[in-house]
């Protein structure tokens, strides 16, 4: 038996070669896991995974024109046994939720330590959720009927490929590249926009853009 087959495999997806190169050598220095491959975008992710039929999957949701949660159900669609990680800047008080009703299994926001990283890819080799306290602690107030802790911000009113949208405008794509991007008509991306305008209480696109931006750039700097 060559040494790798009994080590757990992990595949990589980030857009940004130093994210991965640092994963990777990581990851490699563990006796018991190995990284089968990487990609930089949804598309070489979907097909690699499914050649390689990796343990886990480590994907940031903020790739360059392509859909996060989208690329999350695609993976699960095509081998449902997997483990999905999201490694991600944005806030997990927003997207932790979406991400593990998509079909990951575990949020871990890039600011985290090393040892948290490994943690997390270890929990979710034994089956289980890995998630920070605060957002097990909102889940289980959820599940018992209550509110979470400090309300609802109005972002989190949002639908999944509302918050989408948002964060692409704020990425600075144009909407003919949103619609290109989540394979939808332009007319359907400005349905969207109309939605989120109204959910956010802003009146023009100008306003909607601005917005998408100041956000972007605030979740950047986490």
């Amino acid at each position: 038996m060559h040494e790798n087959d009994s080590k757990a495999r992990i595949y990589l997806v980030d857009d940004h070669p130093l994210v991965r190169e640092s994963l990777t050598n990581l990851i490699d220095q563990q006796s018991d896991m190995v990284v089968c491959g990487e990609a930089e975008d949804a598309a070489q992710a979907v097909r690699d995974i499914a050649a390689r039929q990796p343990d886990v999957a480590i994907m940031d949701i903020s790739l360059k024109s392509s859909s996060g949660l989208e690329l999350i159900k695609l993976v699960k669609a095509k081998l449902p046994r997997i483990g999905i990680i999201v490694l991600s800047m944005h806030d997990e008080k927003l997207y932790a939720e979406r991400c593990i009703r998509a079909g990951a299994r575990g949020y871990v926001m890039k600011g985290e330590s090393t040892k948290r990283i490994i943690a997390a890819i270890r929990q979710v080799l034994e089956g289980k959720l890995c998630l920070s306290g605060q957002i097990a602690a909102s889940f289980a107030e959820k599940f018992v009927g209550k509110s979470a802790p400090g309300g609802e911000t109005p972002l989190e009113d949002l639908s999944d490929r509302e918050l989408e949208v948002f964060n692409l405008l704020g990425r600075g794509l144009e909407t003919r590249q949103v619609a290109d991007s989540l394979n939808v008509s332009i007319k359907t991306v400005q349905a969207y926009c109309a939605r989120i305008k109204q959910k956010l209480r802003l009146s023009t696109a100008t306003e909607l853009l601005r917005e998408a931006i100041r956000w972007h750039e605030q979740q950047s700097a986490r």
